[in-house]
């Protein structure tokens, strides 16, 4: 195990340099506009916010967790820290074909319970919640945290990763977009008219976080899937009022309901989209009957902001849409990239057969990772290098004729959050498949690739990469 918390993730991130510390800033948008700057930065370094205005020292937030640089990536996943981009896809590939479970083991204590709340003692605000963005509608507490829900009817637990608005000192709004988890489960507790009981860590284990934002099949808990990519269980706390497992390392935690018959205004919230696109809505409060944190608590946020400045996974999403591809029988994969947080898929294959293209195209757009809110798949060949953006739109204009080589998908699953829809389209949108791939009837007359060949860059850069080193 590479680190064991968010405390020891952040000493291991300053270690290899890409830590920042900020003292002295505002919460109210100073937050949210520095990581907005810097956010395009490469490597884009965790920044520890302490001194927040108006808030004890020690009072922090760290942003930084989802903007992950390829080492703070594998630091996260617990790989070696030299992988590179397709080392650390293999490793994922391996882990997806193998995949290792390991339940959360129940502990009776923990450093989450260093300071508990109930009643009128809880204050969310006694936290220094972000305003992130100028338009947003209200202060966000929850951008990269851990929603910790039950199926009513098979009992399972779900990780989500879901935006949490405050109201006020005990009242909370939980935004869950139509067709995620937790949005089921949610609905079966409201068709029989009873609270949906949930519970929240807003400073968690990173792994933990990024195991909430990437949706596995119905029915797998991503505490068992986390621990397994961890190699031992995450120690939980059965909280009382919920009787959900809760990290029991965990920086800030609460508990409560969410109910159908109040609500609230929600939003709008400046998405990874770069829009405003999901609006202010009437939605459910989460009423919150008990609140546990750690002596100078950390809040984890990833505020969203235009793309690539959004929260960044796209390799672990590149990895579970390959192996759905492989599974689905696509042979000869070879590379997956995404762009643009979710809306293009990059595919490069080695065609064995007619068709194979159009298949790999329709599969990465529709498989479980792959269809939520997606825009574009892109199918090239594999002499292109799909985690080089020119290196695509260089296959799409000289590979693709768009008469003959796009297809449309209508009535696709899309989300609120797509800036793009009207509000009459009720989350659906359609989908291009471009086929950037040598015409597979006519391959071995395509024109031949001009330029040195890998054998010889490689050759000359041993020889003469002294000169522009």
């Amino acid at each position: 195990m590479l680190y064991s918390d968010l405390r020891d993730w952040i000493s291991k991130v300053e270690e290899f340099g890409e830590l920042r510390k900020v003292e002295g800033v505002d919460w109210n948008l100073e937050i949210g506009a520095i990581t907005e700057i810097y956010a395009r930065n490469e490597p884009f370094p965790a920044i520890l916010f302490d001194k927040i205005q108006g808030y004890p020292a020690g009072y922090r937030v760290l942003v930084g967790v989802h903007h992950q640089s390829l080492k703070k990536l594998c630091l996260t996943t617990h790989l070696s820290l030299d992988y590179g981009q397709k080392e650390f896809i293999a490793a994922w590939k391996e882990r997806l074909n193998h995949p290792r479970m390991i339940a959360p083991r129940v502990v009776d204590s923990g450093p989450v319970l260093e300071n508990v709340l109930e009643g009128k003692d809880i204050d969310l605000l006694s936290l220094p919640v972000p305003y992130w963005h100028e338009n947003d509608g209200g202060r966000y507490l929850g951008t990269a945290n851990v929603v910790i829900s039950r199926d009513i009817d098979e009992g399972w637990v779900n990780l989500g990763c879901y935006r949490v608005m405050v109201h006020d000192s005990d009242t909370l709004a939980l935004y869950i977009s139509p067709g995620k988890h937790g949005r089921i489960m949610r609905e079966k507790y409201f068709a029989q008219a009873r609270p949906f009981p949930v519970a929240i860590s807003f400073g968690d284990d990173p792994l933990l976080i990024m195991a909430a934002g990437n949706q596995l099949p119905w029915g797998s808990s991503e505490y068992d899937y986390a621990g397994g990519i961890r190699g031992e269980p995450f120690e939980v706390l059965i909280g009382p009022h919920t009787g959900l497992p809760i990290p029991a390392h965990s920086e800030i935690t609460i508990e409560g309901e969410v109910w159908p018959d109040e609500h609230r205004r929600e939003g709008p919230y400046g998405e990874w989209t770069g829009y405003y696109a999901s609006g202010q809505r009437s939605e459910p409060v989460l009423k919150v009957k008990r609140m546990m944190h750690r002596n100078n608590p950390i809040i984890t946020g990833a505020p969203s902001s235009r793309p690539p400045g959004g929260s960044d996974d796209g390799l672990i999403r590149a990895a579970f849409i390959w192996d759905y591809m492989e599974k689905a029988g696509v042979p000869d994969v070879k590379g997956v990239a995404l762009y643009q947080g979710r809306f293009l898929i990059a595919v490069s294959i080695r065609q064995r057969y007619p068709g194979h293209a159009k298949q790999a195209g329709m599969i990465a757009s529709q498989c479980r990772t792959g269809a939520y809110m997606g825009r574009y798949v892109v199918v090239v060949d594999d002499d292109t290098d799909v985690f080089d953006i020119n290196d695509v739109l260089w296959a799409v204009c000289t590979r693709s004729d768009p008469e003959k080589d796009i297809d449309l998908l209508r009535r696709c699953w899309s989300s609120p959050l797509d800036p793009v829809l009207p509000k009459t389209a009720k989350n659906l949108n359609s989908r291009a498949i471009i086929d950037a791939t040598r015409p597979y009837e006519w391959m071995k007359e395509f024109p031949v690739v001009s330029g040195a060949s890998e054998d010889l860059k490689k050759r000359v850069i041993e020889i003469y990469g002294k000169y522009f080193a």
